[in-house]
């Protein structure tokens, strides 16, 4: 029961490799809260040992991820930061070259400025929508196109089947995408051809702001033992208790991405008719460049979109002050819509030339659309626009 093509995703996320537990036929899958197990005898366990390792509660939401994923295998991570460094640790050495998407979140940036760098791994930023830039850009040592598309927080989008090709036209190059802001319900990076599929499941898959983590899916089994050989060996394991909270919020995946999407269409429109509106980021507007090809690899266009106002920086960022429904807090993909500046919070050790140069002003609001009526937040939004501009 573990094809993926054999349900919908709103069966698929329930039914399909779930794991139930026997002793007491509970429907939900418990929390294995466990340090160690039980050896039969000397050198022999049902599996377990030491729950650094492997523990059965994160290898519940692992089925689940992987049933998502379209892969065989997934592994789960204490972090979307702790996924991307496993991948790193365990795919790269001194010497090696990587190629990053130029805007991508501000922690994977920082990872490789400030902790890989001091180990000799080396690494490009390239605009990844660029494809002849991406070919250019690869050296002999290019071991890693590490791209994000959606981009955060401009929503630029990269090309997954084209980077593929072209990670592919080489020896031991490997495309990885960062997939959080839309997972693969909405973009299955593993099916248009990447490596591995990274997500933050402290975002949609999650859905309720309870935890932090991530994962990483692969067709290559071999990367995958490799995965969990770093993982142990660097204690980067999902928590037992955050993995059961995040299983309970998979089940409700395709019909939260089914209300964001919606949601965040009607407020971007909204938010680009709007006189105080200079601009508006969101793949659904026929305004947005890259419309088409949102189109063809993805099959929504997600629950979040930036956009600047005509105003100063110090206007913009009372406007935000301003609302009521829209928390300002860092994170997305929750059922509460959240609003954040990110120049001063993901983004903010990027030099302000730098942001500029990659369209990540101090005036731009990212917005993750939650589950709250549009109608209401709408009407936040006309509020603050009162509050601060008058009529």
């Amino acid at each position: 029961m573990s094809d993926r093509p054999d349900f919908q995703p709103s069966t698929l996320v329930i039914h399909s490799n779930r794991s139930y537990e026997s002793q007491s036929n509970s429907i939900l899958f418990p929390i294995h809260q466990t340090a160690t197990y039980i050896h039969e005898s000397v050198g022999v366990t049902k599996g377990y040992g030491y729950s650094r390792g492997a523990n059965p509660t994160v290898n519940a939401l692992e089925q689940s991820i992987a049933a998502i994923e379209g892969s065989n295998s997934a592994l789960c991570f204490r972090s979307g930061m702790a996924a991307i460094s496993t991948l790193c640790l365990a795919m790269l050495r001194a010497g090696d070259h990587v190629l990053l998407s130029e805007v991508i979140y501000g922690g994977t940036t920082r990872l490789f400025e400030q902790v890989l760098g001091n180990f000799g791994i080396d690494y490009t930023f390239v605009d990844t929508a660029d494809l002849p830039a991406v070919a250019a850009a690869i050296r002999p040592q290019t071991r890693l196109i590490f791209a994000e598309t959606p981009a955060n927080p401009t929503l630029r989008l990269s090309d997954v089947k084209g980077l593929a090709d072209i990670a592919h036209a080489h020896e031991n190059l490997k495309l990885a995408v960062d997939n959080t802001f839309l997972t693969p319900l909405i973009q299955n990076c593993l099916a248009l051809g990447a490596d591995i599929s990274m997500l933050s499941t402290t975002k949609y898959i999650d859905g309720h702001n309870a935890t932090i983590g991530g994962s990483l899916a692969t067709h290559d089994e071999k990367l995958v033992e490799r995965l969990r050989l770093v993982r142990k060996s660097i204690g980067t394991i999902q928590a037992p208790f955050d993995a059961w909270l995040t299983i309970q919020g998979v089940k409700t995946l395709p019909a939260r991405l089914a209300m964001h999407c919606a949601h965040a269409g009607e407020i971007a429109l909204w938010l680009e008719q709007h006189p105080r509106v200079a601009h508006v980021n969101y793949p659904g507007l026929d305004s947005f460049p890259q419309k088409a090809l949102a189109v063809k690899q993805q099959s929504a266009f997600g629950g979040m979109l930036s956009f600047e106002l005509n105003a100063t920086t110090a206007e913009s960022l009372l406007f935000m002050k301003a609302l009521k429904l829209c928390t300002c807090a860092e994170s997305l993909g929750s059922v509460e819509t959240l609003i954040t500046n990110p120049a001063t919070a993901s983004h903010c050790d990027l030099t302000p030339e730098l942001r500029a140069r990659l369209g990540v002003s101090d005036r731009l609001i990212r917005l993750s659309v939650g589950l709250e009526s549009p109608k209401d937040l709408i009407a936040d939004f006309e509020n603050a626009f009162e509050a601060i501009f008058g009529n």
